[in-house]
Parts: C-alpha cells; sequence; structure tokens
C-alpha cells in the first residue's frame, strides 16, 4: 500500500528511495546565513532537496532533468506549458534540506532514519548542484550544513513535490 509520497513502505526499507525536490515557481528567491545573501534568484524555481538513503548520482540526475523539465511557467494561453528553461534569464536556486528526507508516518516528532548521512547528502546535492551550473541557467544555491533563511514569492502559488522513481522488483 503506497504512502501518502506514493512509495511502498517495502522499498525505504530496502533502501530504494526517490530523492526528493519541493519545487516553487518564484519571482525572485534568495538565501541566507549569518545574515548574508549566499545565493539568490530572479524568476524562475527555488528547490528544496532532499536526499534519503539509498539515492545516487544517477537518481540526482534523474530529478534534475525532472525539475529542469517540469512545466510549470506560464505560456501565452496562461496554461503550464513552460519549463524554467524555455523562460528568458530563467533561474534555478538550489538548498539542501535535508528534513525533507524525515520519517512523518507517526507520531508527533520526525524520524531522521531514512535520511542519507550528511557526507552522502552532501556528495549528492554538490553533484546536482555541479550538474545544474552546466546548464544555461542562472544557478545560485544555499550551503549545506548551514542555518539558513530563504526567502522568496511564490509566484501562483505553484508549489510540487517532485521524486525520482522507486525502481520496482
Amino acid at each position: 500500500m503506497p504512502n501518502n509520497h506514493g512509495v511502498r513502505p517495502a522499498a525505504l526499507r530496502a533502501g530504494k528511495s526517490p530523492l526528493i525536490a519541493l519545487i516553487q515557481r518564484v519571482t525572485r528567491a534568495n538565501v541566507s546565513v549569518n545574515g548574508e545573501i549566499v545565493g539568490e534568484i530572479e524568476r524562475g524555481i527555488l528547490a528544496l532537496i532532499g536526499v534519503r538513503k539509498g539515492d545516487d548520482q544517477s537518481s540526482a540526475t534523474r530529478l534534475l532533468e525532472r525539475v529542469l523539465a517540469y512545466r510549470i511557467f506560464p505560456d501565452a494561453q496562461d496554461r503550464m506549458n513552460l519549463s524554467v528553461q524555455d523562460i528568458p534569464n530563467g533561474g534555478l536556486l538550489l538548498v539542501p534540506q535535508f528534513t525533507l528526507a524525515a520519517d512523518t508516518q507517526k507520531g508527533s516528532r520526525a524520524g531522521f532514519s531514512t535520511a542519507a548521512p550528511p557526507e552522502v547528502a552532501r556528495g549528492l546535492f554538490e553533484y546536482l548542484l555541479g550538474q545544474a551550473k552546466k546548464t544555461q541557467l542562472s544557478v545560485s544555491s544555499g550551503i549545506f550544513g548551514a542555518n539558513m533563511q530563504v526567502a522568496l514569492v511564490n509566484d501562483g502559488p505553484v508549489t510540487f513535490w517532485l521524486e525520482t522513481p522507486v525502481p520496482t522488483p
């Protein structure tokens, strides 16, 4: 039986999990550490990234492909038919957020046993960021492990939860 993320709990127990991006269409966004802006974009996508145990570079590559191609910007008929790659001067702000990988299935406190270890999560986030910087977009990011403050103007509001597919046995 799927949980609220469409993932079979057995897949999570087996170490197979989807990499997560919570994406928001923004007119502007920035991330600060200790009062200093370390990353910012104008119109584009703010993507909060959660890494779970079992995630790897192929899932990071697939997630980035989905984020870049996801059609959340309006076309001339005001339909969400354009991706961030289709809009002029589109930006991408990637922010690592390990709390997205939390297990919230029961109780009143999140568990983090499903989150990737920090060294693995850092490596995958840096890989994702490096791949994103190879695109034509204006790419910026938060700092892994830092206490960050994120400010944004959500356009719409438009927010989507994206995951990489879990391989079926």
